[in-house]
């Protein structure tokens, strides 16, 4: 079957793709309807570690975008995946919420301070000092280090925070210790969302609004990628990389009513 002929399955960012904050985007309910009715699948994909699948439902809910609890793929489930396919039956410490926690508890892992195989440090709104002090000593002490995603900061209300990659940038400088970071724009959270979703790269897509995480990991998982300007990318952003989206659309309410065909005929494939 010819990448044409064949169904597309989707892969879609959710901060600045569906949803700003806890407002929706313009087009994105009538999008994820679109794909719902015509049961082409989908996953909506995020580097933030803190919720469920179940939380992100909810607040996905909240805003009007009605999204199965099982097309949601986040930066635990994936790191979760990654730690049960590497030790199964683990042991880690972790910093994070409950987004976390539930992943590792659900694939067996054991959280403990005591001789952990890994250090695991995800997203939360509340970093101790004191739980990072305590990362830093079982690092040093050989336990692996694992980063369920690199984002610096993240946004809020008041402004930016510290997010998962300033912190392990923290912990890395204290032990020299780098942490292997498992999200976007790791083509590992790509490789096992497809595998979540039983699909192939030759006709799944990845729609997203940053050129250095959503498109590069797109485009390192062997996908076709749509870039959205209505997250954090301007229309001149994506002259700033080597590499380049195959499709750049305004928003996603450029995409209603062509699910089936989102690249039009007369586009150059991409090298």
């Amino acid at each position: 079957m010819s990448r044409m002929a064949a169904q597309w399955n989707y892969l879609m960012d959710m901060d600045g793709v569906l949803v700003h904050e806890e407002h929706p985007i313009p087009g994105s309910a009538e999008f994820v309807a679109e794909l719902t009715a015509n049961a082409i699948p989908f996953l909506v994909l995020t580097n933030n570690s803190i919720y469920t699948p179940r939380d992100l439902r909810a607040r996905l809910s909240r805003t009007g975008l009605e999204v199965p609890e099982a097309a949601i793929w986040t930066s635990a489930l994936a790191t979760a995946r990654f730690l049960d396919s590497q030790r199964p039956g683990g042991s880690a410490f972790v910093i994070g919420e409950a987004g976390l926690t539930t992943a590792l508890h659900e694939i067996g892992y054991v959280l403990t301070d005591r001789d952990p195989d890994y250090v695991v440090l995800g997203e939360t709104r509340t970093y101790s000092f004191t739980a990072i002090t305590k990362a830093i000593r079982l690092v040093e002490e050989g336990a692996r280090f694992i980063a369920t995603n690199p984002d610096a900061t993240g946004p809020s209300r008041e402004g930016s925070l510290p997010a998962t990659g300033a912190v392990a940038a923290l912990i890395e400088r204290a032990t020299g210790r780098e942490p292997y970071y498992v999200g976007k724009p790791n083509p590992l959270m790509m490789r096992s969302a497809l595998r979540a979703l039983g699909a192939h790269s030759e006709n799944t897509l990845m729609i997203g609004d940053r050129m250095d995480t959503d498109v590069r990991s797109g485009l390192e998982a062997g996908l076709r990628t749509i870039l959205v300007l209505s997250g954090i990318s301007a229309d001149s952003t994506a002259e700033l990389y080597p590499f380049r989206p195959t499709r750049v659309v305004k928003s996603i309410a450029d995409l209603v009513g062509h699910s089936a065909d989102p690249f039009p005929e007369d586009e150059p494939n991409p090298v």
